[in-house]
């Protein structure tokens, strides 16, 4: 696996959607920096929001009403500098890859222009009832599409 360089804050697309999360007390270890899985926690609530705030998509009626799961079938992430308690760490989404039943996701996470870290979602969406992989719906593809042409 090859890591990836740090991205500089302003290198990202002015048009990549962002939202910034306070790092609590609830997401560090006994050494005082996030705990990493917490940071795959605080990427997996960047993505709600991100199709709430950016596609205009309401990600739990796809789990809910809809039966479509959003789960990941890859993550991974390179970690560049801890986050403490008090930071706040702003994650900005990009969209790498649209297949049939997945989305490849980049997340890259700063302090101010410092990079925190870079990661892979591989997003694929799947039949909550038969448990296995489906299309992605219509809907989703249209909106992920706009955002990847508007922030390419």
């Amino acid at each position: 696996m090859t890591r990836r360089e740090p991205l500089a804050a302003s290198a990202l697309p002015r048009a990549a959607w962002r939202t910034t999360i306070l790092v609590r007390f609830a997401h560090c270890d006994p050494a005082g920096i996030v705990y990493y899985a917490r940071f795959f926690d605080m990427m997996n609530g960047a993505i709600e929001d991100w199709f709430a705030q950016s596609l205009g998509l309401d990600y739990h009626a796809f789990i809910g009403p809809r039966r479509i799961g959003l789960g990941y079938a890859k993550a991974d992430a390179d970690f560049f500098t801890p986050a403490i308690m008090g930071d706040r760490v702003t994650f900005a989404v990009l969209v790498d890859r649209i297949g049939g039943a997945s989305l490849s996701l980049d997340l890259h996470a700063h302090r101010g222009e410092t990079p925190v870290l870079s990661a892979r979602l591989v997003m694929v969406t799947t039949s909550l009832d038969q448990h296995r992989s489906i299309p992605l719906p219509d809907d989703l593809r249209a909106a992920v599409h706009r955002y990847r042409e508007a922030c390419p």
